[in-house]
């Protein structure tokens, strides 16, 4: 099972998020985690790198919904990738 840390900045970005947007993501967050399981990650969600911090991938939750996570370093002990969640939000996460 891939694990998971979120930074300080996705929290702070969580808490700003409405309830349904909140919803929206999780539901995302499953097809993501399928995809790290398998190997391939669901269109929807359209991973792709981001080219303005190199190791970084953005993911599409919403319409105007994406996340910003890199891979870290795996966890002793724990089987699969492990996921830094560095923020979530809307476009304006990109400024």
């Amino acid at each position: 099972m891939p694990t998971f840390l979120p930074s300080a900045a996705f929290w702070a970005d969580w808490n700003r998020l409405r309830p349904e947007q909140r919803a929206a993501f999780l539901q995302a967050r499953d097809l993501f985690l399928d995809g790290l399981i398998i190997g391939s990650f669901h269109p929807s969600l359209r991973v792709k790198g981001f080219k303005s911090r190199p190791g970084a991938f953005e993911m599409s939750w919403a319409a105007d919904g994406r996340a910003l996570w890199r891979y870290g370093n795996p966890v002793a002990g724990q089987p699969g990738p492990h996921v830094e969640w560095l923020r979530i939000g809307t476009h304006k996460i990109f400024d």
